[in-house]
């Protein structure tokens, strides 16, 4: 069976970026730690949550590299001296990558019981009409 691209289409001109964001989407490799919601909070904002339970502040960053928005979190692990019985909560580290479309910008981030919160704006589209003069050649 031959792989369909978007290349395999001819009247989509110039989307190889689109096809190569949506590849590196594919392989990003996120895992399911930790959970997150998307949420859609007007025409044009979006609310990306994440459940970071046990994480201060300084532990967790949030960067754009290359579109794509990557939040990482490292609990640094302060359990020498100490003696468990039990251990079930344990020092994690994270990463989470998001890919954002041309004219996503990134806005605050909240942390606010155990839940980051980070708000993304998408810009109103123009609708722009251009006329192409035919020359005689």
């Amino acid at each position: 069976m031959t792989k369909m691209t978007l290349a395999s289409y001819p009247h989509m001109l110039g989307f190889e970026q689109l096809e190569r964001l949506l590849e590196r989407t594919a392989k990003s490799g996120n895992e399911g730690y930790p959970p997150f919601n998307i949420e859609q909070t007007s025409d044009y904002s979006y609310r990306i949550t994440l459940a970071v339970a046990g994480f201060a502040e300084d532990d967790l960053s949030i960067t754009v590299e290359d579109r794509q928005l990557v939040i990482r979190g490292r609990q640094t692990d302060d359990s020498e001296g100490r003696v468990f019985l039990h251990r079930g909560i344990a020092a994690r580290q994270f990463q989470r990558s998001f890919v954002l479309a041309d004219g996503v910008d990134v806005g605050e981030a909240v942390m606010e019981n155990g839940l980051l919160h980070v708000d993304l704006t998408r810009a109103k589209p123009q609708t722009v009409v251009q006329t192409i003069n035919i020359k005689k050649g």
